[in-house]
Parts: C-alpha cells; sequence; structure tokens
C-alpha cells in the first residue's frame, strides 16, 4: 500500500509547470530586492546584520558585492525556469538563498524560510526531465513521468506549514480580534481600501477566515468535489494577502503550489498540449527507497518538531520570542519596545549610556527594543567594539520595556544581568527576559 502511494508513475507535468513557476518567482524576488532598495536597506546600509546566533561568521560582501550576490540568485533563478544546469542552477540558488536568510533577520518573513525549504527539496526532485535547455541537450534525461512521493513531499509540506498556521492563531487576541485590528491600523492610509479595512466587521471575517483556511485549503484542494472552490479561494485570499501585507512573492509562490493538487492529465493539457502523456500508473520501487524513507523521515520529523519547541521553554513564546522562528506563527502580534544600553568600563567605573542611532538603522531600532535575540547580539558588539579599544567593559540593557499587541508596556529585561558576558541559550529560557505579565510578579 505504501509503496503504491509513493512510488506510482505518474505524468510530471506538475512538477514541470512548478520549476517553471517557481524559477520566475525566485528572480523576480532577488531582482525585485536590489530595484526596490531592499537590498541597500538591509544589506548595504547597516554597519552590521543581525545574524541568526550561531552564524556570525556569515556577514554581507563588502561594497556593492551584495547587488552582484542578488543578481547572481536571479540569474539563478531564470536557469532553473529554463531548466539549463538544473542541478547546479538549484543547488546554487538554495546555498545563496540560505546564506541570506540566516545574515539578517532585521527584515524576516515566514516565506524567506519556505524558500530555503522548497528549495531544498527541488535540489533531490527531477523537475529538469522535460520541457527543459537540459533535457533537450540530453535526451537521455527525457522523461514525461515521476514517481507520486514527488508530489506528496511538496503536499506534505504545505500540510505541516498550513496546519501550524491555523492552531498558532487559536489564542486570546486572534480570537477576539484584537491583533487583526492592531495590524490593520497602519493600513489606514491606504487608496480604496484603507477606511474598509478598519472596520470591525471586516476584522472578525478576516480572523475567522484566517483560521479555516489555513486549517482547510490543504485538505479542500485534495479533495475533487471542492478542488475548484478551494482554488478560487486561494486566489482571493493570496491576492487580499499581497495587496494588503505587501509580503513579495509569497502569495504567487503558495498560489503556484496549487498545481500539485489537480490531476496531471489536467496540468499537461492546460501548460503542455504538445507534451506526450504518461497515463501507464506503473509502480517502480526506487533502489534508494531505504534512503528516501530514512532522509525523508528525518526530514519530516524535524519539521514537525520544530513549531512546537516553544511549549517546552519555559513562559509564553508571544512574551520571550524563543521558539517563535521557524514554527509558522504567521502575523500574530504586533511588538515594539524601548531601551538603553549602558557600558560600564570594568576598571575605572565609568558609566556610558549608548545612542542607539549611532551604530543602528531606522528599521534595526525598531526591531533592537522588542527582541531579545537583538539586544544580547548588540551586547556583543559593544563588548567586541571595546576590547578592540583596550577596554573591558559591562553592558546593561536599562528601561527595557515591550508592548505586545498594542498592550501597555511592560519590563522586559532585567537591568542587573551584564548581557556582555552571560551565555545565549539556544534550546532554553534565558532568565534575564523577565516573565510575561500575569505569569507571574517581578
Amino acid at each position: 500500500m505504501l509503496n503504491r502511494f509513493l512510488f506510482s508513475k505518474i505524468d510530471n507535468s506538475q512538477l514541470i509547470i512548478f520549476r517553471v513557476f517557481f524559477g520566475i518567482l525566485v528572480s523576480l524576488e532577488c531582482y525585485g530586492a536590489i530595484l526596490t532598495g531592499w537590498v541597500r536597506r538591509t544589506l548595504i546600509e547597516p554597519k552590521f546584520t543581525f545574524n541568526f546566533i550561531g552564524f556570525d561568521w556569515l556577514q554581507p560582501l563588502p561594497g556593492l558585492g551584495m547587488y552582484y550576490y542578488f543578481f547572481a540568485m536571479g540569474t539563478l533563478g531564470v536557469l532553473i525556469s529554463l531548466g539549463y544546469k538544473y542541478r547546479f542552477a538549484i543547488i546554487s540558488f538554495t546555498v545563496m538563498w540560505t546564506g541570506v536568510y540566516l545574515m539578517q533577520k532585521t527584515s524576516y518573513n515566514n516565506h524567506y524560510y519556505l524558500l530555503v525549504l522548497i528549495s531544498l527539496i527541488m535540489c533531490f526532485l527531477p523537475a529538469h526531465r522535460s520541457y527543459s535547455i537540459d533535457a533537450k541537450r540530453n535526451p537521455l534525461l527525457q522523461s514525461n513521468s515521476m514517481l507520486t512521493y514527488v508530489r506528496w513531499a511538496i503536499i506534505f509540506q504545505l500540510i505541516i506549514v498550513y496546519t501550524y498556521a491555523s492552531i498558532a492563531k487559536l489564542y486570546g487576541d486572534w480570537l477576539d480580534f484584537g491583533i487583526v485590528r492592531v495590524l490593520m491600523l497602519n493600513k489606514a492610509s491606504y487608496p480604496i481600501i484603507g477606511g474598509l479595512l478598519q472596520e470591525p466587521f471586516l476584522h472578525k471575517i478576516i480572523g475567522i477566515s484566517g483560521i479555516l483556511f489555513d486549517l482547510l485549503i490543504v485538505p479542500a484542494l485534495l479533495w475533487k468535489p471542492t478542488r475548484k472552490i478551494a482554488f478560487f479561494a486561494s486566489i482571493f485570499f493570496h491576492l487580499f494577502n499581497s495587496i494588503v501585507f505587501q509580503i513579495g512573492i509569497f502569495p504567487y509562490l503558495a498560489l503556484a503550489f496549487t498545481v500539485f493538487f489537480f490531476e496531471p492529465e489536467t496540468i499537461r493539457k492546460i501548460f503542455f498540449k504538445k507534451k506526450k502523456p504518461y497515463l501507464l500508473q506503473k509502480l517502480e520501487v526506487p533502489k534508494y527507497k531505504n534512503i528516501l524513507f530514512i532522509l525523508g523521515g528525518l526530514y519530516f520529523l524535524v519539521q514537525l518538531a520544530l513549531p512546537v519547541r516553544h511549549h517546552f521553554i519555559k513562559d509564553d513564546v508571544l512574551w520571550t520570542e524563543e521558539g517563535h522562528r521557524l514554527s509558522w506563527r504567521m502575523m500574530l502580534r504586533s511588538r515594539s519596545g524601548s531601551l538603553k544600553f549602558k557600558v560600564v568600563n570594568k576598571e575605572t567605573g565609568e558609566k556610558t549610556t549608548i545612542k542607539n542611532e549611532d551604530y543602528l538603522t531606522k528599521k534595526q531600532l525598531r526591531r533592537i527594543g522588542g527582541y531579545p535575540d537583538f539586544i544580547w547580539q548588540f551586547a556583543q558588539r559593544l563588548k567586541k567594539e571595546y576590547a578592540a579599544k583596550g577596554e573591558q567593559i559591562e553592558v546593561y540593557a536599562v528601561n527595557s520595556r515591550v508592548s505586545i499587541n498594542s498592550k501597555p508596556y511592560r519590563p522586559f529585561i532585567d537591568p542587573k544581568v551584564d548581557l556582555a558576558h552571560v551565555k545565549w541559550n539556544y534550546f532554553w529560557h534565558n532568565e534575564w527576559i523577565y516573565p510575561s505579565p500575569g505569569s507571574e510578579k517581578h
């Protein structure tokens, strides 16, 4: 039964057209990042970036280097779409995109992480076997079929993304639509729809539909009687997100995924009318079956575990942010914070209050007060800077206060802890973060 489910041969039109869409979208993402100024603001203008902790060695290239870097990634996207040097192109893009993802988190979107995962999966898929330059140059590559596990690898990943996104919304501030109202406040200036987005009835529609869409969209696409309705619902939902939240290619990537839910023959007739169909439904168990089960099992086990890890970390993830990333907690909260850094010279006892704006860009300033890992990393940055001048210092975060979902500001970081010398706890709670309001008294 499992063999037939995963290793039946089917028409590969779904994978081929997805490769084309995927390559076009990632090239637009990379070229667009240059043209819109995202690369300049995020990777060139900052004096330093807030990388994922543990990846300090990943730093932006100097000068105009990051422009060339993104241009190269965009060009790789074109090669992926054309199916030219596909393995080289997709592996290179995966490595380069993962590097960008890890070297900065000031501009963070879940679709950046999803691109890492989908690119990684695509490295192992035979997406260049048809309608590609590679197949034209090497007829031995040409094939009109693929094994069904290829399709299910993408679908399983989507089930994880959407299911966890839905479950994460089942908390107080989403269920009473308060966070939806907060998210819409800064959309009031949008032409035509800005005023409508402030209406309470629309907040309820957005809140309820957000939960239901994420929970039901994959099953609805899989079930043939509801597939077309789900497809048109996806178009509306993702175009709405694109217009209102302006989150890059993610809505269009999400729509591209829908090709895996329609019958291969339907996709072939729409996009590849001249393509020879494959209709045999032959069972073919590959020699690498055991390796596939081991690696695929480990991969999806990690994907299932990462989004629930915050349940094993002390306190509320909405407050501490510990376990928030890599967990599909999308558009769940709004954070703002303020603090000052006090530097104390260990030898002289001299105290200095740091002017954050002397070090950080406007976007970094909006992040620094509300995220504990940013606060810790900045303290480490100050420690290194003063050490280069021969000074040993202590760093304290004073007057640290945070507001979650526009609620009253609360004390956030213990001002008595020397952040320059405390270690970052990767897997458990960092005790210098004050308890969340209501969990216990400070």
